[in-house]
């Protein structure tokens, strides 16, 4: 017995109920390769596969990829925009404050959400967003 043979990025975009275009199939491939990428990264990773795009057609890319769930955006205090290819699983970031870097934390504890909360004002609550601040081991050592 083989095993089932995964979805192209061509097939996730259609069935997501997106146009397949070398240019975001280019973007998918850049975001699931890099690690929280920032807009001018994917649109030279796009660049580098496809040649010349506009950064407009990348926003306008990853806002639709995003909408689809097929990209996860995330925005830590201070920084710009960054994207990411890990989706649907809730999982958290930890933020270097010195550098910047981020790096993916599974989830805190238990099930989606994660955490309860302790007031839930009448919203039925689906996913929680944890972001951890520190410094990476790099900046770690640099100030030692």
């Amino acid at each position: 017995m083989t095993a089932p043979k995964s979805q192209t990025i061509a097939e996730e975009l259609r069935g997501a109920g997106l146009r397949v275009t070398a240019a975001r199939v280019a973007l998918l491939e850049t975001v699931r390769g890099g690690n929280h990428l920032g807009v001018e990264d994917i649109a030279s990773g796009v660049r580098d596969r496809v040649g010349h795009v506009s950064l407009q057609a990348v926003y306008e890319a990853l806002h639709a990829l995003t909408a689809a769930g097929l990209v996860r955006r995330i925005e830590p205090a201070g920084s710009p925009a960054r994207f990411e290819g890990r989706v649907g699983d809730n999982h958290h970031h930890i933020v270097c404050r010195s550098c910047g870097v981020v790096a993916d934390v599974d989830c805190a504890v238990g099930e989606v959400p994660c955490l309860t909360a302790s007031e839930t004002h009448g919203f039925t609550i689906d996913e929680a967003e944890v972001i951890y601040w520190g410094r990476c081991p790099s900046c770690s050592a640099t100030a030692s």
